[in-house]
């Protein structure tokens, strides 16, 4: 795949970026992976050969372009990223990406996408260098569910090879070609909001309908038909009424119509119930306070129990496959 193949050098001087870093010291490449991905273990594999390491980063609302090198044999070892996904585009070279109980080759027509919330191991060869994209979990799953009609009840979860050379992994490849062109032309090609909400978006989608994933043969079906006026208007007053009291007769009263009406038409047009609905916007609300609060101001009980969690077992278990980690965890960050 020919993709913003240029002469050496040219594309680190042209591509702006707000995370830059060229170093040839190993542990002062950790420290940048760290602070631009997440925290890691990288080690050299060949002792007697040094890297030269570079990265270039360039943030268009929440998805992230670079392109980086090692410039040595390196592994890179992480326990996860927490709040993005990655896809990797290689350029030249090869890198074994393991995540997720499997391994891919990444190199020539075939790329990779790792997953949130998964540790992930990457060796990566002496003239390995790679197109990667930064993409924000939360954004992304906004947009999943939007295209959806509902609320995940997993998290997202891309296979971890990606093809480049269908026609999907084409339009991916394409996209990219003109996303990074578009950047080394004018480094401000982007800056515009209304034009960066539309990249962002444009990325997000592609990856979504490029990538598979398990929410892949959901979005490929057949389109639902407009969900009629009450359906749209239960889901507003459970977005205003989450943290109240709220049974299938309060919906019912509310839309004026049957709670057997209710049921068909969040079957029929939302693939969902009412009430598993209620409980994705109370995850939702308890996901958001407890990023936004400290472990001194509250308590995972506490918030849970807001919300109407009252078996904290189950909420727990909900709650990681929802997020892909643990209440506590996401209180402690």
């Amino acid at each position: 795949m020919e993709l913003a193949r240029h002469e050496t050098g040219a594309p680190y001087a042209a591509l702006a970026c707000t995370d830059m870093f060229h170093t040839q010291d190993v542990d002062e490449a950790r420290q940048w992976g760290a602070r631009t991905f997440c925290e890691n273990r990288l080690t050299k594999v060949c002792d007697r050969r040094s890297i030269d390491a570079r990265l270039h980063l360039r943030s268009v609302r929440g998805v992230g372009f670079g392109r980086m090198a090692y410039g040595g044999e390196v592994r890179i070892e992480a326990g996860g990223f927490e709040s993005f996904y990655l896809a990797q585009v290689p350029l030249n070279g090869r890198e074994l990406v393991s995540a997720g109980g499997e391994t891919v080759l990444s190199a020539g027509s075939s790329g990779s996408v790792i997953n949130a919330n998964q540790p992930v191991q990457i060796d990566h060869a002496a003239d390995a260098e790679k197109l990667v994209v930064k993409v924000d979990r939360e954004a992304l799953e906004r947009s999943c569910i939007q295209h959806l009609g509902h609320g995940m009840r997993q998290p997202l979860e891309f296979r971890l090879a990606m093809s480049l050379d269908g026609p999907e992994g084409m339009r991916w490849s394409s996209l990219l070609r003109w996303i990074y062109e578009s950047l080394m032309v004018d480094e401000r090609s982007f800056d515009s909001p209304i034009v960066a909400a539309q990249i962002e978006q444009m990325a997000i989608t592609m990856l979504l309908t490029c990538q598979p994933h398990n929410y892949s043969q959901e979005l490929a079906g057949e389109e639902r038909s407009i969900a009629p006026a009450f359906v749209k208007r239960i889901e507003r007053y459970i977005e205003e009424h989450a943290d109240e009291p709220i049974t299938i007769v309060d919906l019912a009263e509310h839309a004026g119509v049957s709670s057997r009406s209710i049921f068909n038409g969040f079957r029929r047009f939302r693939n969902t119930s009412p009430m598993l609905y209620l409980k994705e916007v109370r995850m939702r609300r308890v996901n958001e306070e407890l990023k936004n609060l400290s472990p001194s101001a509250t308590t995972v009980t506490a918030v849970a129990y807001k919300w109407g969690f009252t078996h904290l077992g189950h909420f727990t278990t909900d709650y990681k496959r929802r997020f892909g980690e643990s209440p506590s965890q996401t209180l402690a960050r």
